[in-house]
């Protein structure tokens, strides 16, 4: 049977539509806000959310998801918060929900014993940035044993046999990294995400999402000719800083997806 995430890239695909997919920190600016903004996005047109792990040394990261896991951690956050929150969430919605996270925090849990609760409290799907693909198998088969998406980032540094591999272990869909380096915002887009498609697609027909520094309704557009879905990270996350304390938080937030779909 299809997981939430496949199922949504599948109705998209008949519809003739790209998958919009907002990604927030958990615990940022608390708890009860993340579980607000989830629903306020999944109402402004999110087709899938990512929910990101707050990690203390987060590699992949720039400086605006680096402070909201600051953020986060200095709230109290811990793993099983993660867990709890979309238990609860799945009492209000349906919305793929997919976990972004390091795979420190999940090692240092159990990894057998997260994805096993995490599969049970409604997870659809991990992204774990720091997983080589060469070391994958066994984490792979332990996500896939219970029942969850294994999404893996591609990068315009890849070599055609890491996106074989990337291809080989991804389900859900793969994420390709528009360009190299950190998330964050950035004026343009790379000329590098056309090509990079481009050889996924040559190894693979799962759907493919862009991410990394897409953070205005052009740049929306602009992927949404390319690839199957668009990632918008930093962009909302510095939102939620800058509105972090307006008693309307996730209304704004949900709005500002709007905005970024091209709705408003």
């Amino acid at each position: 049977m299809a997981t939430r995430i496949q199922a949504k890239f599948q109705q998209l695909q008949k519809a003739g539509k790209k998958a919009f997919i907002p990604y927030i920190t958990i615990g940022d600016p608390d708890l009860n806000t993340t579980f607000e903004l989830v629903l306020s996005l999944e109402q402004a047109g999110a087709d899938i959310i990512e929910l990101g792990v707050p990690f203390s040394d987060p590699l992949a990261d720039g400086p605006v998801i680096q402070r909201a896991s600051e953020r986060s951690l200095r709230g109290g956050f811990r793993l099983k918060n993660a867990l709890e929150l979309v238990q609860q969430l799945r009492k209000n919605t349906e919305v793929p929900m997919l976990l972004f996270s390091y795979y420190n925090p999940l090692f240092a849990y159990g990894f057998k014993t997260v994805t096993k609760q995490a599969a049970e409290s409604g997870v659809d799907g991990l992204l774990i940035t720091d997983i080589s693909v060469e070391e994958a198998a066994v984490p792979v088969e332990t996500m896939r044993g219970v029942g969850l998406d294994s999404v893996f980032l591609a990068a315009p540094t890849s070599t055609d046999d890491r996106i074989q591999r990337i291809s080989q272990y991804s389900s859900g869909f793969i994420y390709a990294i528009s360009r190299t380096g950190v998330t964050g915002m950035q004026n343009s887009l790379s000329s590098e995400i056309a090509p990079l498609l481009h050889r996924i697609r040559a190894h693979s027909r799962l759907p493919v999402a862009v991410g990394f520094g897409i953070s205005h309704p052009d740049q929306v557009r602009e992927v949404e000719k390319l690839a199957d879905g668009v990632v918008v990270g930093s962009a909302i996350v510095r939102y939620i800083e800058e509105t972090s304390g307006n008693p309307r938080l996730p209304v704004l937030v949900g709005n500002f997806a709007r905005w970024l779909k091209g709705e408003s």
